[in-house]
């Protein structure tokens, strides 16, 4: 089954939910807010697709990491950061079992799930 991680009020996360409920896609909703980040799960994100793709670079969490931090930033780093931070981790975020999907965009959810 696909696990969808997010934040339940993100406008993205709400267009992305509707339509896996529209085209009748079973999945399971993991916010990250009030369950916290899998530690395990996100030292798989960081290997694949890697800390750069997870991290959301447009959001207003990066911008206000210090900008040190932001300058530092490598796996490990990331690592903490998405701990301290779950928002900034690029939303939704899908685990199908056999990769990690990031963002919404209809046009490739109907090409993957349809």
């Amino acid at each position: 089954m696909i696990t969808v991680y997010g934040i339940k009020n993100c406008d993205t996360m709400k267009k992305a939910l509707r339509w896996l409920d529209d085209a009748g896609v079973e999945y399971q909703f993991h916010d990250y807010k009030k369950q916290g980040v899998p530690a395990d799960q996100l030292d798989h994100w960081l290997k694949a697709p890697g800390w750069e793709q997870i991290i959301n670079r447009r959001g207003t969490t990066w911008r206000k990491l210090d900008e040190s931090v932001r300058d530092a930033m490598d796996s490990s780093g990331a690592r903490a950061v998405i701990l301290d931070n779950p928002s900034i981790i690029k939303r939704p975020l899908l685990d199908t079992g056999s990769e990690i999907v990031l963002g919404f965009s209809a046009d490739d959810y109907t090409a993957r799930f349809k």
